[in-house]
């Protein structure tokens, strides 16, 4: 499994915003000077990631984003799912209504046990803080 470029992109950009000072104001301007993130990319993400309520916008004069939970308490799993939506590690695993298009969905033996690897991976992701990966 490897990360988006997009997904890539957000956990960088999270992590130099948890370098901030709390509460910090941010503007993509300034995540993608600090990371060398494209600036619309950087825009098109921060409106994910405050969508996904791990930013805050805040209008007028001063204004901009910041975290909208501490550190420590926004995990990797939650910057890759505003990002690509719910960890599934196949196509048949994820879907609410159980459908997929899947050429071996009717015989797979496998399918049912691939909830228990997502789920793993998703703990996995989900024990890793941004305030770790901000050190």
């Amino acid at each position: 499994m490897r990360l988006t470029h997009l997904a890539d992109y957000a956990v960088v950009m999270m992590t130099a915003a948890a370098r901030r000072e709390p509460c910090a104001r941010l503007s993509a301007t300034d995540l993608a000077a600090d990371t060398g993130v494209p600036l619309p990319t950087a825009q098109k993400l921060m409106q994910r990631l405050a969508a996904a309520g791990l930013l805050v916008g805040h209008r007028g004069a001063g204004g901009g984003y910041a975290l909208a939970r501490a550190a420590g308490e926004i995990s990797l799993a939650d910057i890759v799912e505003a990002v690509e939506g719910p960890i599934a590690m196949t196509q048949c695993v994820g879907h609410e209504d159980g459908t997929s298009d899947c050429a071996l969905d009717q015989h797979c033996r496998i399918k049912p046990h691939m909830g228990i690897v997502g789920d793993a991976v998703r703990g996995a992701l989900g024990a890793v803080s941004l305030r770790e990966l901000a050190r």
